[in-house]
């Protein structure tokens, strides 16, 4: 029996993002609905991708790049749901964006010094690139939490920016 995973409430959330606390739009903004769902079902997709939270020695390469690939579709398929001027399309492509940059970037450096065979080994590019990767998803997906009003799993809150102690 799996435990429940925990939610992270959106008022903890805006906390750990500077300047988000108070959205561009305006604290009294509404997201209107079909754009809230749209958004709403995109982090839900994004709830089951292993690649923005699993351990780092979890990770397998051709995994990882078939998740990302399943990711980048779901921005275009997201964006493609969304009217013009949404302010959720730059997030969204923000991530599209991180997700060819992880594609394309690391292949020109790993591949071209080692030779490796379909399962790995993954080398430490891959797993930089990794790490860049998440930490650009997790400001698009914390600021996208916190303008639309989602609550998010905590491994998915995860990968928003740390709160700032002031220490």
């Amino acid at each position: 029996m799996r435990a429940r995973k925990s939610r992270v409430k959106i008022a903890d959330l805006a906390r750990r993002i500077a300047g988000l606390a108070n959205p561009v739009l305006g604290v009294n903004w509404t997201p209107p609905t079909r754009d809230r769902d749209a958004v709403r079902g995109f982090l839900t997709f994004l709830e089951d991708r292993r690649v923005l939270f699993n351990p780092f020695h979890l990770e397998v390469e051709y995994q990882v790049k078939q998740s990302i690939l399943e990711i980048r579709a779901q921005c275009t398929k997201t964006i493609g749901t969304l009217p013009d001027g949404s302010p959720a399309i730059a997030s969204l492509r923000g991530i599209r964006a991180a997700c060819r940059r992880f594609l394309d970037e690391p292949l020109t450096h790993s591949r071209r010094f080692h030779q490796r065979d379909f399962y790995g080994p993954e080398g430490p590019e891959f797993f930089t690139a990794l790490g860049e990767f998440r930490a650009t998803v997790g400001a698009h997906v914390a600021h996208l939490a916190v303008l639309y009003k989602i609550d998010l799993e905590s491994e998915l809150a995860s990968l928003a920016p740390a709160q700032d102690t002031g220490k």
